[in-house]
């Protein structure tokens, strides 16, 4: 396994090696091409993060933006804030975490195009609409070899190297909580095999359910497990607030090479902040979009404005947490690549030993909604390729067989792993969004114009002839009618005078 762990990881550090330059490429192309859509349209995103998403032609309430919102931060919320970062920082030193807040930047314009063209091009489901990158890569390239590629990879990545990273963190955090006071079971294969079994059991109740059943279950888990781990961390900052600007400095001379590291170079602090920070928000990785498609909003660029916040969460606000968590410590660089159990360890030595089993809990919650976040981007693309029920159902297993093996499977080797498979996937979508900037910042230009009359946005394929293969934009969505916000609006004036 060894050496297998050790192949896996010079593979994967080749590939980095460029990748971060496409990474910061793409995103500054598209920051430019949206004149930097990710800044100036903050106060956009949190305007309409609430919105409602109307009924079906059956009567049945849609998935709404803020539902698609939470399957996506289901995905991004899990262990890589807690273990990735604490990674991060034990390979690169603090100043991998400025690159994770560089890349997280960037990688809003990323996330907005690359989710705003999810919208363009989705298509109606069973349960709900459907699309992501391989949906555009099909209709807006004409290119279904290249979506069917990523769906192939995205299956690969997040139903089985992804779903086994989040279990594989489970067993770790649980291990570490249980060895104050039961050392002979925290560390027994028994453990692993329990909770790999307690894993799949929770897993398979919720992945049959389909996606409304899986957004049920986010739209609760995720903001309560995110705010209160939220509120921890910035108990920390508030106990050590003295500490905090030493930390920040930390940070800054890391980041450019001011202080020396294990990696031996700047270069190294650079590509550990930026795969733990993609690891973590997934900006321009292709997945989000997934979740994003399935959301009724009407306009493309309402979704895209979403996902760019929650990059903002995920990583400016969740990782950041950790990071100070951590800093606060003052952990050791370099004797080896800690995950979930260092920010534990780091915890406890703030506030005491119950906050190993706290952020236990914690870790569990953000790994298993995870686990259900992935499996959906695997769903939504098996979808993609065939429509046959027994592949969809062979696919859950696979699932479920990889949720439990990540229980079982040393931690370098499922992280290594992951490492490769994101860096193919994220090369297909920045490909992909870069080749169909023109479209989404025409989609841009659009919602900004509507803005400026005071309407809300509607947006109908009838206005736009040019863009071929639009399925989802006929009008017949209520909520892409004038009507509809006309009720809202005439709804949140009475709600106000009451």
């Amino acid at each position: 396994m060894e050496a297998l762990t050790t192949l896996v990881t010079d593979i994967g550090g080749a590939i980095w090696n460029y990748m971060f330059a496409v990474l910061v490429g793409v995103g500054l192309y598209l920051t430019i091409r949206t004149r930097g859509v990710q800044f100036r349209s903050i106060g956009e995103m949190f305007r309409i993060i609430g919105e409602p998403s109307g009924n079906d032609s059956t009567g049945r309430k849609q998935i709404s933006s803020f539902r698609a919102f939470t399957i996506s931060a289901a995905a991004r919320v899990g262990t890589g804030n807690i273990a990735g970062v604490a990674i991060a920082i034990t390979l690169g030193g603090p100043g991998a975490v400025f690159w994770m807040w560089l890349i997280a930047s960037l990688g809003a314009a990323s996330a907005f195009v690359e989710s705003t063209l999810a919208q363009l091009y989705k298509h109606h489901g069973k349960d709900s609409y459907v699309g992501g990158p391989a949906y555009y890569m099909q209709r807006g390239l004409n290119a279904r070899w290249m979506g069917v590629l990523f769906a192939i990879v995205i299956c690969l990545t997040y139903g089985f190297a992804f779903n086994s990273v989040q279990s594989n963190s489970i067993v770790d955090a649980t291990s570490q909580s249980l060895s104050t006071f039961a050392p002979d079971v925290a560390n027994s294969l028994m453990l692993k095999v329990i909770i790999g079994l307690v894993l799949v059991v929770l897993t398979a109740a919720i992945i049959f359910g389909g996606v409304r059943s899986i957004s049920a279950v986010t739209q609760v888990v995720v903001p309560v497990m995110a705010v209160l781990y939220i509120l921890l961390g910035l108990l920390v900052v508030v106990l050590n607030i003295t500490a905090v600007p030493a930390v920040f400095l930390q940070i800054i001379q890391g980041a450019f090479g001011i202080r020396e590291f294990v990696t031996g170079s700047v270069f190294g602090v650079i590509v550990q902040g930026m795969k733990r920070g993609l690891f973590s928000n997934e900006a321009g990785m292709g997945s989000a979009p997934n979740a994003a498609a399935t959301a009724a909003v009407s306009h493309p660029a309402k979704q895209g404005y979403i996902q760019a916040l929650g990059v903002y969460f995920d990583t400016i606000l969740v990782c950041s947490v950790t990071a100070f968590i951590v800093l606060l410590s003052n952990p050791a660089y370099g004797d080896s690549a800690q995950g979930a159990s260092l920010t534990q360890s780091a915890l406890a030595l703030q506030l005491g030993e119950w906050a190993i089993h706290f952020l236990t809990v914690a870790i569990f919650l953000f790994a298993f909604s995870s686990v259900i976040g992935n499996y959906y981007y695997g769903e939504s693309n098996i979808l993609f390729m065939t429509e046959k029920a027994w592949v969809l159902q062979v696919y859950r297993v696979l699932v479920l067989v990889c949720v439990f093996g990540g229980a079982v499977v040393a931690l370098d080797f499922v992280w290594a792993l992951a490492d490769v498979f994101m860096a193919f996937m994220a090369l297909l979508n920045l490909i992909a969004i870069a080749l169909l900037a023109g479209i989404a910042t025409k989609v841009l230009r659009h919602y900004e114009n509507a803005r400026l009359t005071g309407q809300e946005p509607i947006f109908n394929a009838y206005e736009f002839p040019e863009l071929k293969n639009l399925e989802s934009w006929d009008g017949n969505d209520t909520v892409t009618t004038r009507q509809f916000w006309i009720d809202y609006d005439a709804k949140k004036k009475a709600a106000k005078k009451k």
